[in-house]
């Protein structure tokens, strides 16, 4: 077999070499059942106990209320951008969006579709560089609801705290950096993220959302479309992606293992912290996208001087066994993502060949 390498891809993304390991124990039986677990059936007692402990490893892992669900749904976070007005925004009133990049922009263009949509903020005017401070955006007072993305994986922007928005039920995409830091789940009155960054494989999405928002949903909407639906049937009002699941509940043991999101914390501001620093001692060969304040702890954003120098520096790293580094087809440049999974030796190794590729090009 190949050796692995170091896999710098925005989604899907690394996942840990000793979770596939277990995995791939378990391929062609699992948990001794003679069956691979995508042969079994998702009405069986055994793909039961894989759906509880993909469950119960989420809210471990987030600290969940009792008074929140854990749904896993398809369609990808994608979906979400309208299944959330869908549910949650009242024909009478607007939803609120803050945007700071390339998937915020985006959910309201499909949040747009279904309803009145006010953008509260957006970062288009300075790049999408930067997000908002704590406080500084004003929000519409017929609102239903106000949507963010925590983290966006195409510009390299974070924000570095929870949004307050008072009484207004705060919605957020955490598909990039859920389980990568500590949050209080109960900020926030739904969460959304899509697996394939920091929870496993593409084909399944975590909702955790309060219960009393269960209600919202219009009686005319289609049942498959309402979180009721997966709410009252535990996540299965039809087939669902009973691999991704299964590994989701891998990848929650292997986080417990690194201290839970505080552990894994830690090493993710370590990776980060070397690779800006690799950045700001530059002198400016490397330029990062990001404002310093807001900088991602998953997806470090940056260009070289010249676009061909962006493509030597991608072609040279795949070289050296570094790959997934080209920047996003709308901003260009480039993008390294290090979400959980990625090891901070990779970082250490890339932060060497960054040095070394400056020497030679600079």
């Amino acid at each position: 077999m190949s050796e692995r390498i170091y896999n710098f891809s925005a989604g899907p993304a690394t996942m840990p070499t000793e979770m596939l390991e277990r995995a791939k124990a378990e391929f062609l039986s699992v948990r001794g059942s003679g069956m691979s677990v995508m042969e079994i059936s998702h009405r069986s007692k055994l793909f039961d106990e894989i759906l509880e402990k993909a469950e119960k490893g989420i809210r471990a892992a987030l600290k969940v209320p009792n008074n929140y669900r854990v749904l896993f749904i398809q369609g990808g976070a994608t979906l979400q951008f309208s299944m959330i007005p869908m549910n949650l925004l009242s024909p009478d009133n607007s939803a609120d969006h803050i945007v700071t990049g390339h998937w915020g922009a985006l959910a309201v263009e499909e949040a747009s579709c279904i309803g009145d949509i006010n953008v509260v903020y957006s970062g288009g005017e300075n790049g999408f560089s930067d997000v908002p401070k704590q406080g500084e955006v004003r929000f519409s007072q017929n609102a239903s609801y106000v949507h963010y993305t925590s983290n966006e994986t195409v510009d390299g922007v974070q924000f570095d705290y929870a949004l307050d928005a008072g009484a207004l039920p705060v919605v957020c995409d955490m598909s990039s950096d859920i389980l990568s830091r500590p949050i209080d789940v109960e900020k926030y009155a739904l969460i959304y993220a899509g697996a394939q960054k920091n929870l496993g494989p593409s084909g399944v999405v975590v909702v955790v959302i309060r219960e009393d928002l269960l209600d919202w949903a219009p009686r005319r909407l289609p049942k498959q479309l309402t979180y009721k639906a997966y709410a009252d049937n535990v996540s299965m009002p039809n087939t669902p992606n009973t691999w991704a699941i299964y590994l989701l509940g891998l990848m929650c043991d292997w986080l417990e293992e690194q201290g839970g999101t505080e552990g894994i914390e830690k090493v993710n501001r370590e990776k980060a912290r070397l690779m800006y620093e690799a950045i700001d001692k530059s002198d400016g060969f490397y330029k990062g996208r990001a404002k310093r304040s807001a900088r991602s702890l998953m997806n470090v954003t940056f260009s070289l001087p010249t676009p061909e120098l962006d493509a030597k520096f991608v072609e040279e790293g795949e070289k050296n066994g570094f790959s997934g580094l080209k920047g996003h087809r709308s901003t260009g440049g480039i993008r390294a993502s290090i979400y959980n999974a990625f090891p901070l030796k990779g970082v250490e190794l890339f932060v060497d060949f960054m040095a070394e590729f400056e020497r030679k090009n600079g």
